[in-house]
């Protein structure tokens, strides 16, 4: 059995607390969280952008800590799952490392290249594991992908594509464009696409140029063209805020295989979704395939959590959770915003 602690009960703990109730040989024991009605089960106030709205829990069995240094001293916690505010990551996953227990720490990883680095020291240190929550690839589209044209390779070789991730402004976000405490459209949103660039390139990209709009000291929108030396791979991405609200969050994809160009488009316009391109498969022969996908949001944070309990139990690490990975997406999005900021080509190697 994995044991569970979970600090900070906002949106993403609901998420997550929703998704080890799915899973068997996992157990969430204790919580943590300074807000007393949380502490007493009344999750009722919170409110997301996708999943059920939080209701009355069952916290009869689960120990709920009012501090973090509580949560760490309990010999009962296998894994400390942080759905705290980015600024926070660094540090609680450090200590948590120092008392012995995994991380799995929500996106982004951290605000820094640098916090990132010290994170993983911190696991490797202790001998525990720091896993990020990248559920990108778990989502079906994006699982699609990476299972049928990575893993299985039924497509032939990655030849590039395009990503793109955007919001309207969020204006209930009062620190979103504070690089000291969420960090910005590239960190808290374009990681997402970051990272599975990543995964699938199979590297980071050697440079990249971007142009864009800066607000402050972060991009509020860019487009990113990515460089990868001595291969043909051509991948680009356009992510950002735009301030008009009818479209509150829109995402999707062209990939471009040997054998097979796959496309994706989703939005939500108006508060309803809406989906201008289902997945798509356009296949060498001429012929156009739209597998059936489906199932709750909810379902890929059960299977990116069944991916962390796979790799603690076998002692290997997640080909899509490390923490390596999330760093080199942390550090992706920084190289966008300073070629943003400079107007110049910007290398990563």
């Amino acid at each position: 059995m994995l044991r569970v602690g979970i600090t900070g009960i906002g949106f993403m703990g609901w998420i997550h607390w929703l998704a080890y109730q799915r899973i068997s040989d996992v157990e969430v024991v204790a919580i943590c969280t300074r807000d007393e009605k949380k502490r007493n089960g009344d999750w009722t106030s919170i409110q997301g952008n996708f999943g059920p709205p939080g209701e009355q829990v069952d916290l009869s069995e689960t120990a709920c800590y009012e501090t973090v240094d509580q949560l760490l001293a309990d010999p009962n916690i296998d894994l400390v799952d942080v759905c705290l505010p980015p600024y926070l990551h660094e540090q609680i996953t450090i200590d948590a490392c120092a008392a012995g227990k995994h991380v799995f720490c929500e996106k982004p990883m951290a605000l820094t290249d640098e916090a990132c680095q010290r994170m993983l020291a911190a696991g490797e240190s202790n001998g525990v594991q720091v896993f990020v929550g990248q559920v990108l690839p778990f989502f079906p589209e994006y699982k699609f992908v990476y299972e049928n044209g990575l893993e299985k390779g039924d497509f032939g070789d990655l030849l590039g594509g395009h990503f793109k991730r955007i919001i309207s402004d969020p204006e209930w976000l009062t620190d979103f464009y504070d690089p000291e405490r969420v960090g910005g459209p590239l960190v808290d949103l374009h990681v997402h696409d970051a990272h599975f660039i990543r995964l699938i390139a199979g590297r980071q990209p050697t440079s990249v140029a971007s142009q864009g709009r800066m607000k402050g000291d972060v991009a509020q929108y860019c487009a990113s063209l990515y460089h990868f030396a001595d291969s043909p791979l051509v991948i680009s991405a356009t992510s950002g805020v735009t301030m008009q609200q009818g479209r509150s969050f829109t995402h999707g994809f062209e990939i471009h295989f040997e054998r097979a160009t796959l496309l994706y488009d989703f939005s939500v316009l108006g508060g309803e979704p809406a989906l201008a391109q289902p997945l798509t498969v356009l296949h060498e022969n001429g012929s156009v395939e739209q597998p059936q996908l489906g199932g709750d949001p909810v379902d890929a944070f059960v299977a990116e959590i069944a991916e962390i309990a796979r790799a603690l139990s076998t002692g290997e690490p997640s080909p899509i959770l490390h923490g390596s990975l999330a760093r080199d997406a942390i550090q992706l999005c920084h190289a966008q915003n300073r070629s943003v900021q400079t107007g110049q080509v910007v290398n990563l190697q």
